[in-house]
């Protein structure tokens, strides 16, 4: 049963129509809930209806965006939080690599030591789905070969960019900043 392989909760970073965030939650994507309880980073809850009904493919992948039910979606890489951190001491260890010291046991010993860091990076990267209408990202889920990575054209499309809010709620179509109206 293609269901099998989704035995293990998702991740979903849902945001609204205007890419706003509304929270983090955890959904299980056999069981297909059409309300999670989404939990923002001020600690309250929102409700958000999630619509399962052509989400999945036969091979029980993510095909289309439960947020919004855009039909396209592009993988990202995300990396751990350390990653900055062991970015500079890479760049530390080229520095003292280029002025010679690494012929010291003690720095060849950090080196070796920040090798094994850049490569956890790498290993902890996390792939994840991501809506290109409402930015809403899914992590841990299974990802189908027929995602691609992020595609400038496909974002640049009409249905993928949000329409604009002018001050008084009004949506603007084109997507650009409104006009003041003359009275």
């Amino acid at each position: 049963m293609p269901w099998d392989i989704l035995s293990r909760a998702m991740d979903i970073q849902i945001r609204d129509r205007n890419r706003q965030p509304v929270g983090m939650a955890q959904v299980d994507p056999a069981t297909r809930p059409m309300l999670v309880r989404a939990i923002a980073p001020d600690g309250a809850q929102h409700e958000t209806y999630l619509d399962w009904e052509h989400a999945l493919d036969d091979a029980g992948q993510l095909r289309s965006c439960v947020a919004c039910r855009c039909q396209r979606l592009y993988r990202r890489r995300t990396l751990p939080r350390f990653a900055p951190f062991a970015l500079v001491l890479a760049g530390a260890g080229v520095v003292a690599g280029v002025l010679g010291y690494s012929s010291d046991p003690i720095v060849l010993a950090a080196l070796v030591a920040l090798l094994v860091l850049d490569g956890a990076v790498l290993v902890l990267a996390r792939v994840q789905l991501v809506c290109y209408r409402c930015g809403t990202a899914y992590g841990g889920a299974p990802i189908a070969r027929y995602h691609r990575t992020w595609d400038a054209r496909i974002a640049a499309e009409p249905d993928n960019v949000p329409a604009a809010i002018d001050t008084d709620g009004n949506r603007n179509n084109d997507g650009g900043p409104s006009l003041p109206s003359i009275p």
